[in-house]
């Protein structure tokens, strides 16, 4: 029986319930009606009713399958809120991308795709909603994400200092005055490919939706943290890559005969403009090797926060090998453009693979904005 006809019989059952239910209630207020009578109607009533829930039980189990037909068809279409919408459209443009299928014209508004690049060879641009969310709401951490400054921009260029006064002489330190006068005062953001690459089983991609989806936005934020904190703080970078290190970058080294002491003499070195805003980044085991020092057999110090240790805000960070201490709002990272994406197969794993390349570039906008602190080597 179709589904309207049902739905029609129901309503002629609910509307038969409700006239028997009525007649119940005038023929028991009126003694001159026999018992038998009304119990005849009672058990009329309750075998109209017994069929009233057994049809809506068929028709509900009807609806939800057709309701699940529709979500398997259109995720996208019947989700009920804007966060659904998203999970939905992030998931079926993975699969789509994956294993082939089709990505609707609903998924492709609702996620930003703006289909291939001509610029970068025709290659399938990833949608500017979910680039927008791996680059601006990273998982794994990078310590610089809560202090330096970064932007997705194509050919960015940008003033050294954003401010400036009337007369030529307003840079009140002199290193910064002579770093401008020799390099310019402007910085011209450049173009350094990378990818990255998300490796997803079988029983993921044909999962539930929201487990498919931060699965794989967690792999990719992962990627491009991990290589955001690589280039900032290697010791021997790659040919070309040396300015996007703090390490190879030029930065000022100040020593002191332990770390400790090494902070406190970059802090104080640094022109006053930069030390207000200072912070710091640095291992987590050097900051406790400071700590028992200071410590001397007293707990007090291990419940104090960093910035009452050290004297100013503090970003732990396992790679930062020499302690950095500067005005991170010269530490820039910019996304060049357009983010591309591929897929692939690996056969002898079984595991489908999502692929991102794109452009970036980090710049120390004003080297003398910063100081490395280093202990002094002492040569016997």
């Amino acid at each position: 029986m179709e589904l309207w006809k049902m739905k029609q019989n129901l309503t002629t059952l609910g509307a038969e319930l409700r006239s028997l239910n009525n007649d119940i209630v005038e023929k028991t207020a009126n003694p001159a009606v026999k018992i038998e009578e009304i119990r005849s109607l009672k058990q009329n009533k309750s075998d109209i009713e017994e069929r009233f829930n057994l049809l809506k039980v068929e028709i509900d189990r009807i609806e939800t399958e057709q309701r699940d037909k529709i979500k398997q068809q259109n995720p996208v279409g019947v989700a009920q809120n804007n966060e659904e919408r998203t999970m939905a459209a992030k998931a079926e443009f993975i699969r789509g991308s994956l294993v082939g299928g089709s990505i609707s014209d609903e998924t492709r508004n609702l996620l930003g795709a703006i289909g291939q690049s001509a610029s970068t060879g025709g290659e399938k641009i990833l949608p500017t909603n979910m680039a927008k969310d791996l680059i601006h709401e990273p998982f794994t951490k990078n310590p610089l994400r809560d202090i330096s400054m970064f932007t997705n921009e194509k050919g960015l260029v940008l003033p050294k200092i954003a401010y400036e006064l009337d007369d030529d002489d307003f840079i009140s330190d002199e290193e910064t005055a002579k770093e401008i006068k020799l390099d310019g005062d402007q910085v011209e953001f450049g173009r350094h490919k990378f990818k990255v690459k998300a490796r997803i089983s079988d029983t993921v991609l044909h999962g539930t939706d929201s487990n498919l989806v931060p699965f794989v936005e967690n792999a990719l934020n992962s990627g491009l943290a991990a290589k955001e904190k690589k280039v900032s703080f290697t010791m021997s970078p790659k040919s070309g890559e040396e300015t996007l290190t703090f390490y190879k970058a030029g930065v000022k080294e100040v020593t002191g005969a332990d770390k400790y002491k090494a902070i406190k003499a970059a802090l104080a070195d640094l022109h006053e403009d930069y030390r207000e805003n200072a912070k710091i980044v640095m291992r987590y085991a050097d900051y406790l090797d400071i700590i028992e020092t200071l410590a001397n057999g007293s707990a007090t110090l291990y419940e104090a926060p960093p910035e009452k240790v050290l004297g100013k805000p503090t970003q732990f960070c396992d790679s930062a090998v020499d302690p950095i201490v500067g005005d991170f709002q010269y530490s820039h990272f910019n996304y060049d453009g357009e983010i591309v994406y591929d897929s692939d197969k690996d056969v002898d794993k079984g595991e489908y693979l999502f692929v991102l390349t794109g452009w970036f570039d980090h710049k120390i906008k004003l080297k003398s904005a910063f100081r490395i602190a280093k202990v002094k080597t002492t040569t016997p």
